[in-house]
């Protein structure tokens, strides 16, 4: 992620010790960093990381002025005349300082980093694609549920159709028919069974990602800290208590807007009242997006902020898994056969024996980055029979509709007929 990305902008004034005076700029928040320019002279004041950070708190400077205090290793910032309120960037600065801190990304990332060994790199590539490719299948298994529930009610107005058939019929009949009455007692009986069936599968999707977010209702300036809950389903945003502020199910919402890689925007329109729309900021929204993408891809709309985001992960990513991927792989062969003899390496390609000089992994690593992919494989095979299943199913629905239809108009002309 481009750390230069700017999550937030506020005018403000600071104080400048050096000088003893307020100064006028432009308080800034990027995803690990905080800082402040000045308006008159365009100078960058203030610049230091977020885990630097030991405290952040609301205070009053001069017993009149309420402030916002930021304690950075052992200088202490104040900030001042906050747009639109102190609480607003005092809810939102402290949620991604402490994010970062609980993140990878916070004190101490640089130098693991710099320890970190290929091997620790693809196994965290690789965890992240098993991560994705399970909520993908969560996604799909509800889906088929969903499916299942459609054939039900299908399999429901064909016997309610039945039924009416066998009603028309012996109405159809003339009045000295003798079986009349017999025709369609039977079927009545079972009714009940199906609608109890088709309640006890509602609601039994699990939560696919669960992120904290600050919460902002319609255009409302006030925020709140939250949580966003995504279900196979729809999503769910709640309060800090778990309380639940509102659920949009998938069929509800009607777009999502993504200003940046860390906003986004959900709205449900209505015809004669105001439409229900939030906007959510999270430090982890980027976990989140990807999913979303995926769930209501009809429906998700990338700003102009956002499109580097989404161009960086459809780009390039795509090209550096790909390589990633076989360089796992040609690593793994290298590092879990060890015993085969030198001179079967000849017979490689320069490209992968090269690779294997360069990068090292222990066997640990191998043992785990073996694991993953095994369990990629099968996630794979299990999304790909899911999604055969559900093209069968889908040409299953299509064909009832088509037949159900036809009975509809069939009947429809006997009904005139008798009337």
């Amino acid at each position: 992620m481009n750390e230069d990305i700017r999550i937030h902008t506020w005018p403000c004034s600071y104080y400048l010790d050096t000088s003893k005076q307020w100064v006028s700029g432009r308080l800034s928040l990027t995803p690990v960093a905080i800082k402040f320019t000045a308006d008159k002279t365009g100078e960058l004041l203030v610049n230091f990381h977020l885990s630097s950070i030991s405290e952040i708190k609301k205070e009053s400077s001069n017993l009149i002025f309420s402030s916002l205090t930021i304690l950075e290793k052992n200088t202490k910032h104040w900030f001042s005349s906050l747009q639109p309120s102190r609480n607003v960037v005092f809810n939102i600065l402290e949620h991604f300082w402490r994010e970062q801190l609980l993140s990878s990304e916070g004190a101490g990332a640089e130098a693991a980093a710099l320890q970190s060994t290929k091997g620790k790199e693809l196994t965290g590539l690789l965890t992240g694609s098993q991560k994705r490719l399970e909520d993908t299948a969560k996604v799909l298994h509800y889906q088929g549920e969903q499916f299942d529930n459609i054939m039900r009610g299908l399999n429901k107005i064909e016997g309610d159709m039945d039924v009416a058939d066998r009603l028309l019929t012996e109405l159809e009949s003339p009045s000295w028919w003798p079986f009349s009455s017999k025709l369609w007692k039977a079927p009545l009986e079972t009714k009940p069974k199906e609608t109890a069936t088709v309640s006890d599968s509602k609601n039994q999707e699990g939560i696919i990602i669960r992120i904290p977010v600050i919460i902002t209702h319609r255009t409302d300036s006030n925020v709140k800290p939250g949580k966003l809950t995504l279900f196979a389903s729809g999503l769910e945003i709640s309060d800090c208590n778990s309380q639940v502020i509102h659920r949009f199910e998938s069929k509800d919402v009607d777009d999502i807007r993504v200003h940046t890689p860390y906003e986004i925007s959900v709205r449900q329109r209505f015809i004669g009242k105001p439409d229900t729309s939030y906007r959510l900021l999270s430090a982890k929204m980027p976990e989140a997006i990807p999913i979303l993408e995926m769930q209501f891809s009809k429906k998700i709309q990338f700003l102009e902020d956002a499109l580097g985001f989404v161009g960086a992960r459809k780009s390039p990513q795509v090209d550096l898994g790909t390589s990633i991927w076989q360089a796992a792989t040609g690593l793994l062969g290298g590092v879990v056969q060890p015993s085969s003899p030198v001179g079967g390496r000849e017979g490689m390609d320069n490209d992968q024996v090269q690779l294997q000089k360069q990068e090292k992994i222990s066997q640990e690593e191998a043992k785990e980055l073996k694991q993953i992919l095994k369990k990629l494989k099968g996630l794979a095979l299990e999304t790909e029979a899911e999604l055969e299943r559900q093209d069968e199913a889908l040409d299953s629905i299509t064909t009832s509709v088509d037949r159900a239809t036809l009975n509809i108009d069939k009947q429809n002309r006997r009904i005139k007929k008798l009337t």
